[in-house]
């Protein structure tokens, strides 16, 4: 029992960082229809960002004093300015490579492409400007260890749990009982009406990005601080984990992919547990196949119909 509860626990850590990219990509796709395969590389810039405001807070590069800030202080002042620093980074590709396209009426194809493309700008910009040296992230915060018999929880595997919960509950809300989430919803019914109505379509879908690459630059700051080795192509395959796990769960629905991220968390460790870890990815995405062979809509996906 004791090892089902630490399985469980350590797959709810997993599961909170496939859910909080997972966010992203959904959100994106909800408004526009478009897989933004440059998320998980906004990911991994984000756990750089985080990198660069963390040690410069702490004093590593003779601005502020070293110490003059404790660690709790640095980390309340980092999160918020690294899911700032991020969505610039979102936005931006959103105005320069996707918005083009958008207005020229390019095939979603391309724009598919496109993202690709930037996703390998990001991480090949990144390799040819810091090198290939991986960079160790800072310990912000004492970690504290709470142990029950055989069960062993830290103050981060909670904390990282308990913010992918409120990120859900806080997109739910804007999603569902805001105006600017009602425009989101509006816009990928029929996004060519909705300029009828007199709301800024751009505007939404800055929007839009700024609350997904923010909460990809968030999820890269707690990945960071749980596992402090950070390298250019940190981002590759769990952003594709994460992508999974948003279409499984039913891509386009916020519930869809908070619930696969956590899914996904679930079988990883679950394979681990009692297979050896070779076979972890083998037989996590060979039951998400199933999955989606028993329902191609994903968990929470609805069928759409094009009347004519």
């Amino acid at each position: 029992m004791e090892i089902l509860i630490q399985n469980i626990i350590n797959a709810l850590q997993f599961g909170s960082f496939y859910a909080l990219i997972a966010v992203g990509y959904t959100l994106v796709y909800g408004v526009l229809l478009l897989i933004n395969f440059a998320h998980g590389d906004i990911f991994m810039v984000g756990a750089y960002i985080a990198f660069f405001v963390a040690t410069f807070f702490l004093g590593e590069y003779g601005i502020i004093s070293p110490g003059a800030l404790s660690g709790m202080t640095v980390l309340m002042l980092s999160i918020p300015l690294t899911m700032l620093l991020t969505s610039c980074v979102g936005v931006t590709l959103e105005r320069i490579a996707y918005r083009p396209l958008r207005n020229k009426g390019a095939h979603r194809l391309y724009v598919v492409i496109t993202a690709l493309m930037c996703g390998l700008i990001l991480e090949n910009g990144n390799l040819a400007l810091l090198g290939a040296s991986r960079k160790k992230f800072p310990e912000l915060i004492d970690k504290a260890v709470w142990t029950l018999g055989d069960i062993s929880v830290t103050n981060l595997k909670v904390a990282v749990i308990f913010t992918a919960i409120a990120v859900f509950m806080l997109l739910h809300f804007i999603v569902t009982k805001t105006k600017i989430g009602m425009a989101m919803r509006g816009i990928s019914y029929d996004k060519f009406a909705i300029p009828l109505m007199g709301i800024p379509v751009n505007t939404i879908i800055v929007f839009t990005f700024i609350l997904g690459s923010g909460f990809a630059g968030l999820a890269g700051f707690m990945f960071a601080m749980s596992y402090p080795i950070l390298e250019p192509y940190m981002g590759a395959l769990i952003g594709w984990k994460a992508f999974i796990a948003a279409v499984v769960g039913g891509i386009g629905d916020i519930r869809g992919a908070f619930l696969g991220g956590f899914l996904l968390g679930f079988i990883e460790i679950g394979v681990v547990a009692v297979f050896p870890s070779t076979l972890r990815d083998l037989l996590a995405f060979s039951v998400l196949l199933l999955i989606l062979w028993w329902k191609p809509t994903g968990l929470f996906g609805v069928a759409k119909t094009t009347k004519i």
